[in-house]
C-alpha cells in the first residue's frame, strides 16, 4: 500500500552524523536520544510563551512515513497522543480512504510530529485552538530538523497550512491539495524520482473554513480514491 507514489513498507534506521541544535543545543545522534531530549525540551516556557511544556508525538523507529500536523490539541495533551481528538479521527478516516486500513497500522508505520509539539493553549475568548506564533516554530524547529534527519522519510503527509509553509512555501492550500509533490515544489507524475514525497492535506479540525466547501471536499476525494500502487 502507498500514497503520494511511496509504499509504506517495514521500517529502516539509516545511518547518521552527530548534529548540534542551532536553537536546543542537544548534540543528536539516535532517536531515542533525540526524543528523551525532547520530551524534557522547556524552550518556550523560559521564552514566556507557554506556562507548561509537554511535548507530544509519536515516535516510530525507522518510520519511512512522517505526519506533519500544526501542534497537538487539548485532547493530545490530555492523552498524550498525537491526532487522538476529533480532528485525528477524520485524519484517520481520510488515511485509511487513502490505503492504511486502520490508525494501528497508522500508529504503528507512521512517525507524527507538529510544526510545535506542546499544546499552545486557546484563542481569546475561548474560540478554539490558538495557531502557534513563528516564534513557537523556529524554538521547536530543531526538533523536526533533527527528526527529518535520522529518519530520511520517504513521504511527509502535511497537515494544515503552518506545515505546508514549513515544507511547500508560497502555495496556497488549493493549489497543493490533491497533488503529491517533490521537495523542490513539482508536481509528482507516476514513479516519484526523488524523495522525500510530500502529500499536503487541509487540516482536518471542524474550524477548518476550507472544508466546507464541496468543491474543495470533491479534489480531497478525488485524491483519497486515486488508484496507488
Amino acid at each position: 500500500m502507498g500514497i503520494g507514489g511511496a509504499t509504506i513498507i517495514a521500517p529502516r534506521v539509516p545511518r547518521v552524523t552527530p548534529r548540534i541544535g542551532a536553537v536546543t543545543g542537544v548534540v543528536t545522534t539516535t532517536l531515542e536520544e533525540t526524543e528523551r531530549h525532547h520530551r524534557a525540551c522547556v524552550l518556550c516556557v523560559e521564552a514566556g510563551l507557554l506556562e507548561r511544556a509537554h511535548p507530544v508525538f509519536g515516535p516510530v523507529p525507522g518510520a519511512r512515513v512522517m505526519l506533519v500536523g500544526q501542534a497537538p490539541g487539548v485532547v493530545e495533551d490530555d492523552v498524550s497522543r498525537p491526532f487522538a481528538g476529533r480532528a485525528g479521527r477524520q485524519l484517520m478516516r481520510w488515511l485509511a480512504r487513502a490505503g492504511i486500513p486502520s490508525e494501528a497500522e497508522v500508529r504503528r508505520r507512521v512517525f507524527m510530529t507538529s510544526m510545535t509539539t506542546c499544546f499552545p493553549g486557546r484563542r481569546p475568548g475561548d474560540r478554539g485552538d490558538r495557531r502557534p506564533s513563528g516564534r513557537e516554530v523556529r524554538l521547536c524547529g530543531d526538533w523536526l530538523d533533527a527528526y527529518l534527519r535520522l529518519l530520511r522519510p520517504e513521504l511527509i503527509i502535511c497537515v494544515g497550512t503552518l506545515s505546508q509553509a514549513r515544507f511547500l512555501p508560497g502555495r496556497r492550500l488549493d493549489e497543493l491539495v490533491g497533488e503529491a509533490w517533490t521537495a523542490s515544489g513539482e508536481v509528482v507524475g507516476g514513479t516519484p524520482a526523488g524523495r522525500p514525497v510530500l502529500v499536503p492535506l487541509p487540516h482536518p479540525s471542524g474550524q477548518s473554513r476550507w472544508l466546507n466547501d464541496p468543491a474543495r471536499m470533491d479534489r480531497l476525494d478525488d485524491w483519497a480514491e486515486r488508484p496507488r500502487g
